[in-house]
């Protein structure tokens, strides 16, 4: 075992939980547990498995992560991040074990590759592999960006390194729920595009780069995404990830998955952003009362808003 505690955010996650927190036991016993309420069998199963599990209200990601730093009884050296829907490979954690027992001081997070499976098939091509994710960091200098959509890990100091090896993101539920999923986040979505338009709020986030880390490439590119005219933009995303970036040879499978999580979902979320304009208009403080009288959010802040 290595000097290592993992964090878990659940909600009716009881289809993937076990399989999660088995894959981390091959490195530590310290795996904690924000829970939001399940109504399934999530809490027993990982109590059952030896998981320390606290219950605390949603609000949002980024406050209920940071909730699970702030009170993570496990006072290890090192943290990680995970979703219930993911789990280790034994080659992940067999380098987390030789990592981070002989990293050097300077360095204070580990990137880890994400391996998508959508339909149980490894979506590869459209730019979905690899996608870098800092997901383990020293205690006690990391915290998760207050944002609405594609939160991460921001560390205050310190170098970082990648891991060679995946963490698979698999998850089990059919197309019906994976479609509910997403227009929720679509409307979390619309959310962070309108922020970066209006600057609801002054948060601290990763810097944007193109030449940069994976987050900060993100976030630059998203930035500029928000810059071109809607109904265009998902065409022109869509168009990339499926022909210049080879997804069609991901097969039947892939063209489901690009064309639902490429094009479908930001469609999607442009037609919401279309709808705010037509009930708000384009006036942020219009837009701002609009969104707390329609979903009753906090655009300014996230961690006053609830379950979206």
């Amino acid at each position: 075992m290595i000097d290592l505690s993992v964090i878990i955010l659940t909600h009716n996650e009881s289809l993937h939980i076990e399989r999660c927190i088995k894959s981390l036991q091959q490195v530590t016993d310290k795996i904690f547990i924000v829970d939001s309420f399940s109504t399934d069998k999530t809490v027993a199963i990982a109590t059952s498995l030896g998981a320390v599990v606290v219950q605390n209200p949603w609000v949002s990601y980024a406050f209920q992560f940071n909730f699970g730093i702030e009170n993570n009884p496990f006072k290890t050296a090192w943290l990680m991040r995970m979703d219930a829907d993911e789990y280790i490979t034994p080659e992940l954690a067999q380098e987390l074990k030789h990592s981070l027992n002989n990293t050097k001081p300077e360095i204070t997070g580990f990137y880890v590759k994400r391996r998508v499976y959508f339909m149980n098939q490894w979506i590869k091509r459209g730019s979905y592999y690899p996608i870098w994710l800092l997901r383990v960091w020293r205690g006690g200098i990391g915290t998760c960006e207050e944002l609405w959509m594609d939160e991460h890990i921001k560390l205050d100091h310190g170098q970082t390194a990648q891991l060679q090896h995946d963490i698979v993101d698999h998850n089990l539920n059919n197309l019906t729920w994976w479609t509910q999923k997403h227009n929720n986040y679509a409307i979390r979505e619309v959310i962070d595009l309108l922020n970066i338009k209006y600057n609801f709020g002054d948060k601290p986030t990763v810097t944007p780069d193109f030449w940069g880390n994976q987050e900060q490439r993100t976030r630059y590119l998203k930035i500029k995404y928000a810059g071109l005219p809607l109904f265009t933009r998902p065409f022109i995303y869509f168009l990339y990830r499926f022909f210049i970036k080879l997804g069609f040879l991901d097969g039947k499978k892939g063209l489901i998955w690009h064309f639902l999580q490429g094009f479908w979902y930001r469609f999607l979320v442009d037609a919401k952003i279309f709808e705010v304009y037509q009930r708000a208009g384009k006036n942020k403080e219009d837009i701002i009362k609009h969104f707390r009288t329609e979903y009753g959010k906090d655009l300014a802040n996230p961690n006053q808003s609830g379950r979206v």
